[in-house]
């Protein structure tokens, strides 16, 4: 019996296939930010087991990198995929971008039941993994609807149990959305007071700041100031300077960033690799007039002396930008009349026969928002250069990260962040650019989102660790996404695996959804 158990064993030993999956002939680069190697890259149970020297015959499956380089999986730090998650679990947008992870939840807007919005996913599953904030105003709207004002006690009691139950429930985190209501109607201790208690369950601080134009500078000090006061990690996000006049001072607001770094307080930063913004038409329009609900925002609207209150101030806003019109606004997504998909607010008003000015166009913007009763109308704001972009990509904690959802193919005109963002990176500002280097580039994308959320066993090709991994050509890895033809996936990756399963392979993603959701440091109540 021992005999034949001993011929069994060496029987096995032989014949290999003591893996899953090896990959071999590959430029391994970790993560760490080290220079590439090769190795081959063993991976057994959803893990990576073993990096060096790997025979063929040692692998249940074998993918030939053929000189391709293999590294972690893209970790987008800042992305809004409640809802379209669901609807198209496969994720092809971000798959194809060689991006294994998301984390959602962020502007300040999220799932106000993280339990519930975990249990919807896994009902058919999905193909990254994801991980999730809880929004402050997804909260403040819970408790206080849209109202313009300063929380109770009571009310400011409720919103940290909400987020305190989001915390226990496995959120990485409390984002904010600055600009949009109702969260620029809060003032700084009320968020200081909700990052506490996120803070008390291992939590990170993200932020859209109060203001990306010409009072940035304010709103970096404000985010610091809060994650001073909270004593919690900030991330600041989709990093930029949106204003005209200012372009250029991005030196300056990395340097705030640094400075803080220097002084003890842990804050970081993202971007989108592109001069163009997107978020929703109201975001435009003076916040007030939007305060206390849709009936009373439309009311403004139709009231003349209110609506000319709103369109002065919208004409202010266009002149401290050294803006002459709306030409830079243009729709994404109009509900009411698709045919102004692509089209700038200036081009509407001109299609429509209208007068030729700024108070036209403002009075625009309020009828296309009353028409569709206040529903989100999607834009693109090309507010940003390309120096200051290239600017804050140099910057050493900067992340990448693409702001966007799961799109919906061939729907409406998105911004092509949605598609493009880690490809671009690495095609234009990589290879073409050499703004950074491919490691750098890499590192931003893996496991300095890792740390900064704290994904202990994520970004990093590193045996114990997840195998979240992609597989792709340097030398053709490409965006083909575009502002006029946006619908596009990117082209370079040969493999992404999440979780040790090929979701890309040989460029064609495989509908297979291993994703997982990944849980903060507080999940099930665990308070640092």
């Amino acid at each position: 019996m021992k005999h034949l158990f001993y011929l069994l064993f060496i029987s096995t030993f032989a014949s290999g296939q003591s893996y899953d999956l090896v990959i071999k002939n590959g430029r391994v680069v970790d993560g760490t930010g080290n220079p590439w190697y090769y190795a081959d890259v063993a991976i057994q149970n959803g893990k990576v087991a073993r990096i060096g020297p790997i025979p063929a015959t040692d692998g249940k499956t074998v993918i030939d990198a053929k000189n391709q380089i293999v590294a972690p999986g893209f970790i987008d730090v800042h992305t809004h995929v409640e809802g379209s998650l669901q609807e198209r679990p496969g994720a092809e947008n971000f798959i194809y971008d060689g991006v294994t992870t998301l984390v959602t939840g962020n502007c300040g807007a999220s799932a106000t039941n993280l339990r519930l919005f975990y249990d919807s996913l896994r009902i058919s599953g999905f193909s990254p993994n994801v991980a999730s904030m809880i929004g402050h105003n997804t909260v403040r709207m819970k408790v206080m609807k849209m109202a313009f004002r300063e929380p109770t006690a009571k009310e400011q009691t409720e919103m940290e149990t909400l987020v305190e139950q989001a915390m226990k429930d496995g959120a990485v985190g409390i984002s904010t959305g600055l600009i949009y209501t109702p969260g620029t109607y809060a003032r700084t201790p009320e968020i200081v007071n909700l990052a506490k208690m996120a803070s008390r369950y291992g939590g990170v601080y993200a932020s859209h700041m109060r203001n990306e134009g010409q009072d940035v500078k304010k709103a970096i000090e404000e985010a610091i100031q809060i994650g001073r006061e909270a004593n919690i990690p900030v991330e600041i996000s989709h990093f930029k300077v949106a204003s005209k006049p200012i372009w250029g001072s991005s030196t300056e607001t990395v340097a705030m960033v640094e400075a803080a770094r220097r002084e003890g307080y842990d804050v970081t930063v993202d971007q989108y690799p592109y001069t163009a913004s997107s978020t929703s038409l109201a975001s435009i329009v003076p916040s007030w007039a939007l305060a206390d609900g849709d009936s009373a925002t439309l009311l403004r609207f139709r009231d003349p002396a209110t609506r000319a209150k709103i369109r002065k101030e919208m004409l202010d806003g266009l002149r401290q930008n050294a803006r002459k019109n709306y030409d830079y606004a243009v729709v994404a997504f109009y509900p009411a009349d698709t045919t102004f998909n692509g089209l700038s607010i200036t081009k509407i008003n001109q299609k429509l026969g209208r007068k030729n000015n700024a108070e036209t166009e403002a009075d625009l913007v309020m009828e296309l928002m009353d028409k569709t009763a206040l529903k989100r109308i999607q834009m693109v704001y090309h507010t940003m250069s390309e120096e200051d972009v290239a600017t804050i990509m140099r910057y050493p904690n900067t992340m990448i990260a693409s702001d966007a959802g799961v799109a919906n193919f061939q729907s409406g005109m998105p911004h092509p962040r949605g598609y493009g963002t880690n490809a671009r990176v690495l095609g234009v500002y990589v290879r073409d650019k050499k703004v950074i280097p491919v490691e750098e580039a890499i590192r931003r994308m893996s496991s300095l989102p890792a740390q900064r959320f704290k994904l202990d066993d994520r970004g990093i090709l590193k045996p114990g660790y997840a195998a979240d991994l992609v597989i792709f050509d340097e030398k053709t890895v490409a965006d083909r996404s575009t502002y006029d033809q946006p619908h596009a996936y990117s082209s370079g990756f040969s493999y992404v695996l999440v979780n040790g399963v090929p979701v890309i392979e040989s460029g064609k993603h495989t509908g297979k959804r291993p994703g997982q959701i990944l849980m903060g440091k507080g999940y099930a109540g665990k308070a640092e």
